[in-house]
């Protein structure tokens, strides 16, 4: 009997030979070398390897398919431009083995389903295009002509364009990302969501509000002459290694670092560089000098108690706050203070979890010190709050005046290698009405001017046969999404879904009626067009636009690139109607990047400047103090502490990532800063909450959630005490994505909760 698509989305309930360490206090060095080139040699061919390892993030060559951190503007490393990760992220991209008809063939998407994720993602490159037929339980391969005609037919068989959804993953060049939203819109359409829904739109939403852009304002190099460098929410060893070189600077050059964030993770306290010998051999760098473990959405809290305590500072001395800049660049400052003032600093701190001899330690550097950056990612963003979360963040900079200048500012740290792009080229729901003039002034059409669907309003019409066709350019939807078995059904009540993917992942297994595969090329692949091989651009996390052209032989001949899957598609579904010449942009990238310099501000000269072998930045008013808000100065903002309360014997869950992982894609096993090996479906509990659970490591529990009268469970995960602040608790995503409620979102921004959900733990 064939599985539901519910059973098809959820990780299998088994359970492998769990081993626990006592996690390391040191990141990098040698285990990250001994990591990075036995996942190199195992899944790469031994001669693409040195081509790989010599063009990654180099000038002139690629760009690494994962993180967004900033390669540097001067010299690169010669030994490697890259980290641990990022030579993962390659032999996941470039392995050597292919999935071809025959896979398929042998292998139901029912059987497929009872993988993990894991042996999923490690089955091969995908090497031809595959359709899936209604009520077939096996792909079987099409021709990208029949492919397109495929697509063209039910996206012309709606009843409105709004029927459609197109979602955009973070690794999709600026000129793929280009023509497919003018496709889109061309098409009728704003139903843009992307991976930015899920990670920093509170970020975004927050920025823009009170400095007028929804980007960072920091460079690199503001980072090695920081004062302070506060790292929040964040984890950079697993998440964006390169950043430990950043600030392993800013420690050289005498700036101080408090990290602040629920677990001690190791990249946190300390840091070899593996291209260093000396360091090697003297044990590396130690980075926080102060760490904060505040509780899980304990953020807003801490920060309001360091607010209450720096106001308390000005009124008894006086020259605490930047009253120049205040003066001359904000708004809302008066009205800011007088909330400050209705909070109690002791019921702050309590609500934060931090000790008080911690807290006078952090508050001692801040205090002190006026060129500061303020570092996050997704521990801030991922919950029903954050955007306040990262407005409060904002307060505290504006105070300093950290805010414009050197060494001075904020900095979102992103994930995906383009998401910052992506949304800069006009991937979005929301998009601003004078992009959409501009669209329509070098097109001649009009784009509509309604919202589209953000991914979380996307899951919720497609369950409700409100959308009939899914296209999903990259990443691993089902899996990236809350509410899994939720997510799986609405995924299952679409006519068609489409993927376009260089390997395997879980949603392909989640299809609606009909399913299509379209595998692409890889970073690392050359493009070969009618005009010859193509260079392509990306953005990184600090608005660098730099190119990227790949240096491998593609891996079949029947891969092609996004672009062209663009291209194909939209002449296939708009022939006579549109106004554009799509096979032209096909044939030749700069063609694309000539319009984008029409179309989007600070492109200007495009095919000239990505030329630059170091790229260029665009325009960032908060880095030179022109905010572009509603009021022209950077706005103060009043934000409330979060309101839940736990009960009885509830604890609350954030999902996070393995250091054998990067988003939904699995590397390995093992979670070796942690001191976890072999075994994904664990809950990191604090020792006292296993105490009064009769818990013990290695035990085997379930875990519940309910949200507003939904109860929803995962099963099967193994116990392993930690050092997690009392009634927390931490889960690998995307096995407890199943537990996070479709209905619990950040306010403005929607994006999900997956950081502060509250569970109780069920005895086995």
């Amino acid at each position: 009997m064939s599985k539901s698509p519910i059973d098809k989305g959820l990780t299998p309930e088994t359970l492998d030979n769990l081993k626990i360490k006592t996690p390391p206090t040191n990141s990098a060095g040698l285990g990250g070398i001994v990591a990075a080139t036995s996942h190199a040699f195992k899944y790469i061919k031994p001669n693409n390897i040195f081509k790989i390892s010599t063009n990654l993030n180099q000038k002139g060559g690629f760009d690494c398919p994962g993180c967004a951190w900033p390669d540097p503007d001067d010299e690169r490393s010669v030994l490697g431009e890259y980290c641990e990760n990022g030579l993962k992220a390659m032999a996941e991209e470039m392995q050597n083995k292919l999935i071809t008809r025959d896979f398929f063939a042998k292998h139901t998407i029912d059987d497929l389903s009872e993988w993990s994720d894991f042996e999923i993602g490690k089955s091969g490159r995908l090497a031809e295009p595959m359709f899936l037929a209604e009520g077939s339980a096996n792909y079987e391969p099409i021709s990208w002509e029949k492919a397109f005609e495929k697509v063209a037919a039910h996206l012309n068989a709606l009843d409105h364009p709004d029927e459609a959804v197109f979602y955009t993953s973070g690794r999709t060049t600026n000129e793929a990302a280009f023509l497919y939203q003018l496709f889109v819109r061309e098409f009728g359409t704003a139903n843009l969501p992307d991976c930015s829904n899920m990670c920093h739109e509170a970020s975004g939403s927050a920025l823009s509000e009170t400095l007028g852009i929804g980007k960072g304002s920091v460079t690199l190099k503001d980072l090695y002459k920081a004062d302070l460098v506060m790292v929040v929410g964040q984890n950079p060893a697993t998440n964006h290694p390169r950043m430990l070189s950043a600030l392993e600077k800013t420690k050289k050059n005498g700036g101080k670092i408090i990290a602040i964030n629920p677990l001690p993770e190791a990249g946190l306290m300390k840091f070899t560089d593996p291209q260093n010998p000396i360091k090697m051999l003297t044990g590396g760098t130690k980075l926080s000098d102060v760490f904060v473990p505040v509780t899980i959405n304990g953020d807003v809290a801490f920060f309001k108690a360091i607010l209450l305590k720096l106001l308390a500072k000005e009124e008894e001395q006086g020259n605490v706050f930047d009253k120049a800049f205040i003066e001359t660049y904000t708004n809302g400052y008066d009205d800011f203070i007088s909330d400050i003032k209705t909070y109690n600093f002791e019921a702050c701190l309590k609500a934060s979890g931090v000790s008080k001899d911690v807290f006078d330690k952090a508050f001692e550097l801040i205090l002190n010190n006026d060129n500061i950056i303020i570092c996050w990612a997704m521990g801030l963003t991922q919950h029903e709050n954050a955007v306040d979360n990262i407005r409060e963040l904002v307060n505290l900079l504006l105070l300093k005046g950290s805010i414009g200048k050197e060494g001075a500012g904020t900095c979102p740290v992103r994930g995906h290698s383009n998401v910052q792009g992506d949304r800069t080229v006009g991937i979005w729901e929301a998009a601003p009405q004078a992009f959409l003039d501009k669209i329509e002034a070098k097109y001649g059409f009009k784009p509509t001017v309604k919202h589209g669907y953000s991914v979380i309003e996307a899951i919720k019409a497609m369950y409700e046969n409100k959308v009939k066709v899914f296209f999903g350019m990259g990443g691993n939807f089902i899996s990236a999404v809350p509410d899994t078995a939720y997510a799986s059904q609405a995924m299952a009540n679409c006519n068609l879904t489409v993927h376009v993917s260089t390997k395997l992942n879980r949603s392909h297994l989640v299809t609606g009626k009909e399913a299509l595969i379209f595998p692409c090329l890889g970073r690392a692949e050359k493009d070969y067009q009618k005009t010859g091989v193509q260079t392509q651009s990306v953005e990184n996390s600090m608005g660098v636009v730099s190119s990227t052209k790949g240096v491998l032989e593609p891996c079949s001949n029947d891969l092609i690139s996004e672009v062209a899957v663009v291209c194909g598609i939209a002449n296939a579904t708009l022939r006579g109607r549109s106004k554009i010449n799509w096979l032209a942009y096909q044939d030749d990238y700069d063609l694309v990047r000539n319009d984008i310099a029409e179309v989007v501000d600070g492109f200007k000269d495009y095919n000239k400047k990505i030329k630059n072998p170091s790229g260029f930045y665009l325009p960032n008013g908060a880095r030179n103090r022109a905010f572009k808000t509603k009021t022209g100065r950077a706005n103060f903002s009043i934000n409330k502490l979060p309101e839940w309360q736990l009960k009885g014997d509830e604890l609350i869950m954030m999902t996070i990532r393995s250091h054998d992982q990067f988003n939904t894609t699995i590397y390995g096993l093992d979670d070796r800063y942690r001191g976890v090996f072999n075994e994904r479906r664990i809950i990191f509990m604090n020792r006292e909450d296993m105490k009064l659970r009769n818990l013990k490591d290695y035990d085997v529990v379930n875990l519940k959630s309910e949200f507003k009268g939904v109860i929803r469970r995962a099963n099967k995960f193994k116990v392993v005490g930690f050092d997690i602040p009392k009634n927390c608790c931490a889960t690998y995503f995307p096995e407890t994505n199943v537990l996070v409620p479709l209905d619990s979102f950040a306010h403005t921004a929607k994006t999900p909760a997956s950081k502060s959900v509250i569970i109780t733990i069920e005895n086995i």
